[in-house]
């Protein structure tokens, strides 16, 4: 599957547990009517089940990954683990050439390494400092992650009563 790296991003949310289209919004900090589109693709092409709940205060709308859709996310993480790999390859080798060249060839991907914690936050900065260039050259600042933590969790409860 060949996608853009909004729709793995919104599918590993949800396969890790992010059940509710607000919560799941807040996540990835997608625009509501754009994450709406990708739920609907995702769940044509049988990667998510939505699924409407009776609940005490009305209906709610519970939205699940389907095992086509945890083995996509899977895979797709494997391919990014492997892209890391050669990146930092090149950056253990000094050429400043080549690394540049494998980080444009894989400047799409960059924002879907942070939020699945593939990539290693201080070898990346270190690879801008090597080339004299700033991250912001490459990851869009809403892409980049707070913690360091790669977006997955904000280490903080949650709770949901309701309101």
């Amino acid at each position: 599957m060949e996608s853009e790296p909004k729709d793995i991003i919104v599918l590993g949310a949800i396969k890790h547990g992010i059940k509710k289209f607000d919560k799941i919004q807040k996540t990835t900090q997608i625009k509501p009517e754009e994450l709406d589109s990708i739920l609907e693709q995702l769940e044509n092409r049988g990667f998510i089940l939505v699924e409407k709940k009776k609940g005490w205060l009305g209906e709610k709308i519970e939205i699940t990954v389907t095992d086509k859709g945890a083995k996509e996310v899977e895979e797709r993480v494997h391919e990014l683990q492997t892209r890391w790999n050669q990146m930092s390859a090149v950056y253990k080798t000094g050429d400043k050439e080549k690394l540049k060249e494998q980080m444009d060839d894989n400047k799409s991907f960059l924002p879907m390494m942070m939020f699945f914690g593939v990539m290693d936050m201080m070898m990346f900065s270190m690879m801008f400092g090597m080339m004299g260039m700033a991250m912001s050259d490459y990851v869009p600042a809403e892409s980049m992650p707070e913690g360091g933590d790669g977006g997955m969790d904000d280490g903080g409860f949650d709770f949901d009563i309701g309101f």
